[in-house]
């Protein structure tokens, strides 16, 4: 299971449409070390004038690893996440995630870090299997 739903917010999904707020805290209860990450790169980029700002650090263990992809694979998880910060996330490999300010979302930077090209220049051997 990728997420931890509690059941008054599964009732609400059975009935229709759920409260983007409570889905982005159980995102953030869920998925503590994919939460953190984003909220430090966030965080960074605010207190920068740079276009966007990324994680380099492979994460601890397989448990957070596996936080981290549920988190950016998901459309939907990602989505309440650019809009719940107010960003744009790009992800290379398994732990590379970018966080790039709203008006960089379609430009230069951008487009160079989702590239193939920089997807094959951040591959390395011990990146292989991650």
């Amino acid at each position: 299971m990728s997420l931890d739903v509690k059941a008054d917010l599964q009732e609400q999904a059975q009935l229709g449409d759920i409260d983007e707020a409570e889905f982005v805290d159980c995102v953030r209860t869920s998925l503590p070390y994919a939460w953190d990450l984003i909220t430090g790169l966030v965080r960074e980029l605010h207190a920068s004038s740079e276009a966007f700002t990324d994680n380099r650090v492979p994460p601890p263990d397989e448990q957070a690893r596996g936080q981290l992809l549920r988190a950016l694979a998901s459309d939907s998880i990602r989505g309440a996440l650019e809009r719940h910060f107010g960003v744009r996330l790009a992800f290379q490999n398994c732990h590379r995630v970018a966080v790039f300010q709203p008006g960089q979302a379609n430009g230069d930077s951008y487009r160079r870090f989702v590239s193939p090209r920089a997807q094959v220049l951040n591959q390395t051997p011990e990146l292989r299997n991650c």
